[in-house]
């Protein structure tokens, strides 16, 4: 075998003899990292794995781990694939380690051998953490505290677990690579030696912890992305409880499905039933101006949402225009309806729409109940605490029909309205409890009675 070394960009692949603190290429500050190539001798003729047929190919079926986090296992797809690499990524204080601390305690309740390896904590630190959210440690679960990847691999094969979990990828470092931990080559040698522990002959679970960047994305290279199987987002502000658990991929289900959770002094909780947490509990007779329901679909769930708007006086001379659940044009666009079809002038005056637990609106459906609390907030009426929006409004003023409209109808059904506003020609079992509407017009002046 022949070793050579050459310098390489991680951003546009440019190669040089020797090291740059610039790229030539795309003029890039401190992304020439080295590579070592090892060439083979061409003297002999290697054999290699010969191709198959697809349909000759043994369906080999899968069965997914289950844990007792229910929202994790719906953002999985239904549970954990066995020889799956996975990584998990938020802004710090979001809660990355403790959730997956306690999906290593549960896999080690179940009988699986789990290794955590921290690069950022220290043992004691780990156990501190442990103590205080977790009900008992138990006996499988083993740590290991550093920042080298050769000794990780050392562990691993020492300990041969289960499931793997490594905090964060950016501290890990192999010694064959003299840069930096976090460096592109770095992140992405460790992440493959992690691929070889999880699909080699001995299938093994891996979890890994990325660091996010001040952009909230993944840090380091979009190949890591390519690299595992399952890309996890954790959502959340530092100071509020509720965190929500997505994935921008995932080989082995949607990416659709969205986990609710709360952060306590036990750590991170499921939110079971998200439609009651977005709700405000008020007692009858003591509804509010500026507040509207209607039914999101987050993958394959229905969820009650709860939207809110302020409607004041503009000294300015351009109102302020304020949607911290949708984007602004988005906003505008449903204020000229309202202007131009619901006869309500809104020129001098400032609006703000939010979401209860900042749930983003990016479906139509809730674009009726966006309006009616508008409404409601303008013209200082309550919205009966019964009733509920589900529709899209056209630029005509026209009540549009949403997708899965039997599913949200169901949902609003269950959690207990007896009046739900729906485009005209709405097929339903539940007829009774339905208000169709042709315009928008139509639905302000039976929203109120």
């Amino acid at each position: 075998m022949k070793k050579t070394l050459h310098y390489e960009c991680s951003e546009c692949g440019y190669q040089s003899a020797g090291y740059l603190g610039k790229c030539p290429s795309c003029g890039m500050w401190g992304t020439i990292d080295e590579k070592v190539i090892t060439s083979k001798s061409s003297s002999k003729k290697r054999k290699g794995k010969e191709g198959v047929l697809l349909n000759k190919i043994k369906n080999r079926k899968e069965t997914r781990i289950q844990t007792q986090i229910d929202e994790f296992n719906r953002v999985m797809g239904g549970g954990i694939v066995p020889d799956s690499v996975s990584i998990l990524t938020a802004k710090p204080g979001a809660g990355k380690s403790t959730l997956l601390l306690q999906v290593a305690n549960d896999f080690s309740v179940q009988g699986k051998k789990v290794l955590y390896l921290s690069g950022e904590e220290s043992e004691s630190q780990i156990q501190n953490r442990a103590q205080r959210i977790l009900p008992e440690i138990n006996d499988k679960l083993w740590v290991f505290s550093g920042n080298s990847m050769d000794d990780g691999i050392d562990v691993v094969l020492s300990i041969d677990p289960d499931i793997i979990i490594l905090d964060s990828i950016q501290t890990f470092t192999l010694e064959e690579f003299s840069s930096r931990a976090g460096s592109p080559t770095q992140v992405m040698e460790c992440a493959q030696k992690l691929v070889e522990l999880a699909k080699g002959q001995r299938p093994r679970v891996v979890f890994i912890v990325g660091q996010m960047t001040k952009a909230d994305e993944l840090a380091g290279v979009r190949a890591l992305e390519h690299l595992v199987d399952t890309v996890l987002v954790i959502e959340g502000d530092s100071s509020e409880e509720l965190r929500t658990l997505y994935s921008t991929k995932n080989r082995y289900g949607s990416t659709g499905e969205m986990g609710f959770f709360k952060m306590t002094e036990k750590g991170m909780e499921s939110i079971n039933n998200p439609s009651e947490y977005f709700m405000t509990k008020r007692n009858p007779g003591e509804e509010v101006p500026g507040s509207a329901l209607t039914v999101l679909r987050e993958g394959t769930r229905p969820i009650l949402v709860e939207i809110e708007a302020l409607v004041s006086k503009s000294f300015m001379p351009y109102p302020t225009r304020i949607g911290e659940c949708l984007k602004r044009e988005h906003l505008q666009t449903l204020l000229s309806i309202l202007e131009e079809r619901g006869q309500r002038k809104l020129y001098d005056k400032n609006v703000v729409v939010k979401t209860t637990g900042n749930i983003p609106l990016r479906e139509t459906a809730g674009n009726l109940a966006l309006i009616m609390a508008v409404v409601s907030s303008l013209d200082h009426r309550a919205i009966p605490g019964d009733a509920m929006f589900i529709a899209d409004v056209g630029l005509t003023g026209e009540l549009k029909k949403v997708p899965n409209m039997g599913m949200r109808i169901s949902e609003g059904i269950r959690m207990g309205y007896e009046k739900i506003f729906v485009p005209i020609h709405t097929n339903s079992p539940y007829k009774d409890k339905l208000i169709p509407c042709r315009t928008l017009g139509e639905v302000i002046n039976k929203g109120f009675s």
